[in-house]
């Protein structure tokens, strides 16, 4: 079965950085384009990065445009999420996802929490 954990996520002061890693198992990852959510508690979850299955092609919110970046290892099956300048308002929990066959798959997500 699909499965997506994602690591990496804590405690950083603003302008600090994180990398996020998901690790997929259960499908061909290699195949499917992957995707980094956010969602902050009374908001609703806002797609952050998507990346094309050869890495080639991404996409980015506005809002993290120029200081966030996606990448993947399709050896090692797992999509990153470079987060660096991070800012208060980037607080959220962070999902990774893919779809096949409609289907939405999440993982369980990971804390990122920007403060002082």
């Amino acid at each position: 079965q699909v499965q997506l954990v994602e690591s990496g996520g804590g405690l950083v002061q603003p302008g600090g950085s994180l990398r996020l890693s998901c690790a997929a198992s259960g499908f061909s990852f290699s195949t499917y384009v992957m995707y980094w959510y956010r969602q902050d508690p009374g908001k609703e979850r806002e797609m952050v990065a998507s990346i094309s299955s050869t890495g080639r092609s991404t996409n980015y919110a506005d809002s993290v445009k120029g200081r966030f970046t996606i990448s993947r290892d399709n050896a090692k099956k797992t999509v990153y999420l470079q987060m660096n300048t991070l800012k208060p308002e980037d607080t959220a929990v962070y999902y990774c996802n893919t779809v096949s066959y409609r289907t939405q798959y999440w993982g369980r997500g990971t804390q990122v929490t920007v403060s002082s």
